[in-house]
């Protein structure tokens, strides 16, 4: 059964493998995350016609409680994860000011779409899930947005390698990843959110509201 996400459901993928996964994640005895509702949250709250900036993250919070179903983004009643941390560091480097709690669904509400490149993982194991399949779906995704120009935030080696085959309209930002391990070798300084508001008034967009 295609789950709720609009248009993406005409995704090769919702055909061709999601039967496959979601049979793998219900034989899995473990605690998924995040639970079944909030696994295509991005997709949902962000169709593809309203995608104006794409933030590709890699699997969701393994600790349960925290994961949203949407890239680095948490509930509201959790403290900052590190590379969110980081990443709000850098927005009031950037523009002065962050957001008051680490849910990020009203950057989804104004076009970005925050999409894990895995969309499950057990709970406890980050990466327990990176070989299940959901990297199809990622690439499928990305494919779907290269039609018009658009900003794609590249945190890290892994989401740098979906936006190789972009084509050249778009805005890429690539720079290292935000976690506590590699923000210091590039992110913090690159001023992402400033550059993708300033490329989007070029394009006769309004900016993102990110704090």
């Amino acid at each position: 059964m295609t789950p709720d996400v609009g248009a993406w459901g005409h995704l090769p993928f919702f055909t061709d493998d999601w039967p496959i996964i979601a049979k793998a994640l219900e034989d899995d005895p473990r605690t998924i995350l995040p639970p079944d509702l909030l696994r295509f949250a991005a997709l949902n709250r962000t169709q593809p016609d309203d995608v104006k900036v794409v933030i590709l993250g890699q699997d969701p919070y393994p600790t349960r409680g925290h994961a949203n179903g949407r890239a680095f983004s948490v509930n509201p009643d959790i403290a900052l994860p590190r590379s969110l941390k980081n990443m709000f560091r850098e927005l009031e480097d950037d523009s002065g000011d962050a957001p008051a709690t680490g849910d990020l669904s009203h950057w989804a509400d104004q076009g970005v779409l925050l999409l894990n490149t895995a969309l499950s993982v057990p709970e406890g194991d980050a990466g327990g899930h990176a070989k299940l399949g959901w990297a199809k779906l990622t690439r499928q995704v990305v494919t779907r947005l290269d039609d018009t120009p658009r900003a794609f935030l590249l945190w890290g080696k892994h989401a740098q390698g979906f936006g190789e085959a972009l084509a050249a309209h778009h805005l890429k930002i690539e720079t290292a990843h935000p976690s506590p391990l590699s923000a210091r070798r590039g992110f913090f300084g690159s001023r992402p959110f400033s550059r993708v508001n300033a490329w989007l008034e070029a394009q006769d967009e309004p900016p993102i509201r990110w704090a």
